[in-house]
C-alpha cells in the first residue's frame, strides 16, 4: 500500500495536485499515530486531500491498512522528519489546513524544549498555510495547552479564531482514549488559528535551532 499512497522524501518542493491527481484543498497532518483519526476524517471529507507525516513504521502500516480497508483515495503518507518535509517539500502558502493532534507532551519540565510546537516551527507552519488556512492543534495536557496558546498567539501570521481555546470542531472525532479521559474528568484543549488574510511572508527561522 505504501507503494501506492507513499510519497518519498525529496529535498525540493512537490506539486501536491500531481501527488493526489487532482486540484482540491490540501490538509497536512503531523504525527498521525496509528491513523484512526486521519482515516476517519479523510473518509468523511472526500472533497479534501490529506497528507500525513509520521516517522514510526507501525503507525504508517496501520494507516495504510485503514486506507485499503476503507477504500480511501484522498490520503497520502510521507514517512520522514516533519521539519524537513515542511521546509523542503511544501511550498509557501499552499496548505488549506494543518492538523497536530495530541503531540507528545514531554511532561517533565526539563524536556519541554522537545515539545513540537515551538516558535520557529509555528512560524514555518504558518508560512505554509495559504491566507485563511487554519492550524488546528489539540492536547490533553493543560500546561502544554497553555504553552501552545502562548506560542500560537505570538505568531504574527496567525490569528485565533476564538478567544482562548476552541470548541472541538465536528470534523475531529474523539478517540476512545479521549472519551475515557473525559469521563474521568480529564480536560482536552483544542486551538484553531487561521493565517491572516492580509499577512505577508517573513524570513523563515530554522526550527532545527530550537532542538539543537
Amino acid at each position: 500500500m505504501m507503494g501506492r499512497i507513499g510519497v518519498p522524501y525529496v529535498a525540493a518542493p512537490v506539486e501536491l495536485d500531481e501527488v493526489f491527481g487532482r486540484a482540491a484543498p490540501k490538509i497536512l497532518e503531523i504525527g498521525f499515530g496509528m491513523g484512526e483519526t486521519s482515516a476517519a476524517i479523510a473518509a468523511c471529507h472526500p472533497e479534501q486531500d490529506y497528507l500525513g507525516i509520521e516517522v514510526h513504521t507501525p503507525g504508517v502500516g496501520s494507516l495504510c491498512k485503514l486506507v485499503a480497508e476503507m477504500g480511501l483515495a484522498n490520503q497520502r503518507i510521507i514517512q520522514h522528519d516533519a521539519v524537513e518535509v515542511l521546509r523542503e517539500m511544501i511550498a509557501p502558502a499552499t496548505l488549506a489546513g494543518i492538523h497536530i493532534f495530541f503531540p507528545d507532551p514531554w511532561p517533565k519540565k526539563r524536556h519541554h524544549k522537545r515539545r513540537l510546537l515551538q516558535p520557529a516551527l509555528v512560524s514555518l507552519l504558518a508560512s505554509r498555510l495559504r491566507p485563511g488556512g487554519y492550524l488546528h492543534s489539540a492536547t490533553d495536557w493543560q500546561d502544554y495547552a497553555e504553552q501552545m496558546l502562548s506560542v500560537l498567539s505570538s505568531e504574527v501570521l496567525l490569528e485565533n479564531t476564538v478567544p482562548g481555546y476552541a470548541p472541538r470542531p465536528d470534523y475531529r472525532p474523539q478517540t476512545k482514549f479521549e472519551q475515557r479521559g473525559l469521563r474521568l474528568g480529564h480536560g482536552v484543549w483544542d486551538l484553531v488559528f487561521r493565517r491572516r488574510s492580509d499577512s505577508v511572508d517573513k524570513p523563515e527561522r530554522d526550527p532545527q535551532d530550537e532542538f539543537a
